[in-house]
């Protein structure tokens, strides 16, 4: 999903260094997505980020979709570094290792 497409509520890009593609699926209500978030951030890592919960049903089905390819379970925070790999849950060390800090 191009979250150029969606409100500031819904998903953002957040600018910084190029690691890759990077997307975080989250939950606006979720205290591990928002840790996710904040590490991203704070690495300063260039990102795009969804949250699931705030889509309109159509849009929710075909991100859980687009999530269910990587993490079955559909849980988040479910971060996709380049469409290969998914890293589940908050996972800092995992999260750092896979984009090279």
């Amino acid at each position: 999903m191009d979250v150029s497409t969606l409100n500031k509520d819904q998903g953002d890009h957040i600018s910084g260094t190029d690691r890759g593609k990077v997307v975080m699926y989250g939950l606006s209500t979720c205290v591990w997505c928002k840790r996710t978030k904040k590490l991203l951030t704070d690495l300063g890592v260039d990102f795009d980020f969804i949250y699931v919960d705030k889509l309109d049903e159509k849009q929710e089905d075909q991100v859980v979709e687009e999530v269910r390819r990587f993490n079955p379970s559909a849980s988040f925070p479910t971060t996709v570094i380049n469409g290969e790999k998914a890293i589940v849950g908050f996972k800092e060390k995992e999260i750092r290792e896979a984009l090279g800090f």
